[in-house]
């Protein structure tokens, strides 16, 4: 079968308004090229390079707010053979303070294990969410309280984490994403 694309943001989360990212996509493939889209429509055309093709985006702007994805291309004519799953990007004004995540029982555990990430914020009434470097999306989110959970943990858990959090009324407004924290899946 043809290789699979992944598409992730690094940092993950929302953008600050003025900010930047990158936007990796991730391919094991032999060569060939990655063709980013925003919306549908045709952005840019990068070559692969150690399986990734990063594509950076600064000071960014609402503008580039949409739907991005990733196709893996080879030949002169760009044949795609596969695509990434949708990775939605939103740039907004950061009105929060960053958050600080922590996690328990600690930055090592065995597998089976329950983890609780504590994302601590100085607000009431907001919703958090749990992003894994790597994932085109959050891997957990919780209302009214700042602690995610993870259940029966196992190697794929392993990485590097890192939380954001919103107020739950209106109007929305965003915190900082939080430093990253390791998990170690034994």
């Amino acid at each position: 079968g043809a290789p699979k694309v992944s598409i992730f943001l690094r940092p993950p989360g929302v953008i600050p308004l003025g900010g930047s990212t990158t936007i990796c996509c991730r391919c094991l493939c032999p060569g060939g090229s990655v063709v980013l889209y925003k919306n549908g429509l045709q952005l840019r055309t990068l070559v692969l390079r150690d399986s990734m093709a990063e594509f950076y985006i600064s000071n960014a702007t609402h503008t580039d707010n949409g739907r991005y994805s990733c196709s893996y291309a080879i030949g002169s004519n760009g044949t795609v053979l596969t695509s990434s799953e949708i990775l939605d990007v939103l740039v907004e004004e950061i009105h929060l303070p960053k958050p600080a995540l922590s996690v328990l029982p600690g930055h090592e555990v065995a597998t089976g294990a329950d983890v609780i990430f504590r994302c601590t914020i100085k607000h009431s009434k907001v919703v958090c969410f749990l992003y894994l470097e790597g994932q085109a999306s959050a891997v957990n989110s919780s209302v009214e309280h700042t602690d995610l959970y993870l259940s029966r943990v196992n190697q794929s858990n392993g990485g590097h984490y890192s939380c954001q959090c919103y107020t739950s009324g209106a109007p929305i407004n965003w915190s900082e994403v939080s430093d990253m924290q390791e998990l170690v899946v034994r």
